[in-house]
């Protein structure tokens, strides 16, 4: 059993990666953030004769929930986000979509919450491990990997380090804890794959947070 992930760059107000995680032994998978463009995202799955069963939120900022009504009403598929994502799901404001003049809006996300376990694909050995990272917003989770060696972190990790906690319901002493006792548990080779930069270790997360402390 191989875990492929993809990453697709999409771009509206905001340059955001959505990432397609899929179980390579049937081609079947889940899709992580889609936050514009929902035909790149659909021509991508096409091409690759992905079936793609899931969208996963890590949190509900509109950069990575705009393409997500479009694609489940082609996939015909359910949406999956943190218990409280209604909060910024259904309120243009909060999800920052009201100010850029857009009016983004996600009704009827199921719900995951922390300790769930979430599977690639329907029947598949290969999971990802919901853990809740509040910090950059109160709903923000990480998405792990253990078989890919990765974890899906939103916007939880930001430019080599901590993500911004400068919108509203952001702060900087929530997100630290969430970095030190959730994500910093994991191993260190784990590969952190943000929505708007490149990816960093756990090991490079913990140093610049070592760093940060002096």
């Amino acid at each position: 059993m191989i875990v492929e992930v993809h990453p697709l760059i999409a771009r509206d107000v905001f340059a955001t990666y959505g990432y397609f995680v899929i179980d390579s032994d049937t081609g079947c998978g889940v899709l992580v953030d889609p936050g514009a463009q929902p035909q790149r995202f659909l021509k991508t799955a096409q091409a690759h004769g992905w079936s793609i069963h899931a969208i996963l939120l890590t949190h509900g900022h509109f950069d990575h929930t705009g393409a997500v009504n479009a694609l489940r009403t082609s996939w015909e598929i359910p949406v999956y986000a943190h218990a409280s994502s209604d909060a910024y799901l259904l309120d243009a404001v909060l999800n920052l979509s009201a100010g850029f003049g857009r009016d983004v809006i996600v009704e009827g996300a199921l719900r995951f919450d922390d300790g769930d376990v979430i599977e690639v694909a329907p029947g598949s050995q290969a999971m990802l491990h919901v853990l809740h990272t509040p910090g950059h917003t109160d709903d923000s989770c990480v998405l792990y990997c253990p078989q890919a060696g990765i974890a899906l972190v939103g916007d939880t990790v930001y430019e080599g380090g901590p993500g911004l906690t400068v919108f509203p319901t952001g702060n900087a002493q929530i997100l630290e804890k969430s970095l030190r006792s959730k994500v910093l548990t994991l191993p260190d080779d784990t590969q952190l794959l943000s929505g708007h930069s490149q990816p960093m270790t756990v090991a490079d997360l913990r140093a610049c947070l070592d760093r940060k402390a002096r």
